[in-house]
């Protein structure tokens, strides 16, 4: 059995799980509300403050679904709780980042023109640049998914290089640098 799928899913106080007949599953919590749409096959079973998702058969079809399914439920009950946070950092000489209103989100990243990107209202923003250190971007949110196809998106802007390492980065990455040419040369 999958050992992701069997883990029952804990619901907090303060977090309803509403179940429609066609596996539609709605989560609602103090950070938002979060709906996810279930396979057919996989059955889900509210028991009080525990959900169980299980499937019907032993098929790699089911086993995948069944795992995937938990993880996706698992992460709204997460998100509509304590929510999830990703940071950014822009690593370059005269990168900047600027929260304009509306969301949308002003990037200079070494082109020859700004970049505006508008991020969806769900997701809270912030840019600030400490001292000596480089500009960070802070992405809050309760969806996991729409959280991280956004940070994946400003992170497609300006890719980190291996060679002296700029771009755009999450906050701790490793970079792994590569030598350049003079190290050829001994």
């Amino acid at each position: 059995m999958s050992r992701i799928g069997k883990k029952p899913i804990t619901v907090p106080a303060g977090v309803t799980i509403n179940i429609s007949e066609h596996n539609l599953v709605t989560v609602k919590g103090p950070k938002g509300t979060l709906t996810q749409q279930v396979d057919p096959d996989i059955k889900l079973n509210l028991d009080g403050t525990e959900l169980l998702l299980e499937r019907p058969t032993e098929q790699k079809r089911h086993k995948a679904m069944h795992g995937l399914y938990r993880a996706l439920v698992g992460n709204m009950v997460t998100g509509v709780t304590e929510g999830y946070k990703i940071e950014l950092e822009l690593v370059g000489v005269g990168y900047k980042a600027e929260v304009m209103p509306g969301n949308v989100l002003q990037l200079s990243l070494g082109y020859s023109h700004s970049i505006w990107f508008a991020v969806p209202s769900e997701v809270k923003i912030a840019a600030e640049t400490p001292k000596g250190k480089a500009p960070q971007v802070t992405l809050e949110g309760s969806d996991k998914q729409l959280l991280g196809q956004i940070a994946a998106k400003i992170r497609s802007f300006r890719k980190v290089e291996p060679y002296k390492g700029k771009g755009v980065r999450f906050k701790d990455e490793v970079v792994r640098r590569k030598a350049g040419k003079a190290a050829a040369k001994k």
